[in-house]
């Protein structure tokens, strides 16, 4: 029987928990700034043909 690997169950909780704080923090920052302007200006299409 393969014994448990419990410093990589440790890393995946920690990771886990990491992950949870950094979208919190997002979150929160998010929430107080004021919404920006996420509409940006269409770019015209690469012309890879013209180029040449």
């Amino acid at each position: 029987m393969a014994k448990p690997n419990y410093a990589f169950e440790k890393r995946q909780r920690d990771l886990a928990k990491k992950q949870k704080k950094e979208e919190k923090r997002l979150a929160k920052s998010g929430a107080q700034q004021p919404p920006a302007d996420e509409e940006s200006p269409p770019q015209p299409p690469v012309d890879e043909a013209a180029g040449q």
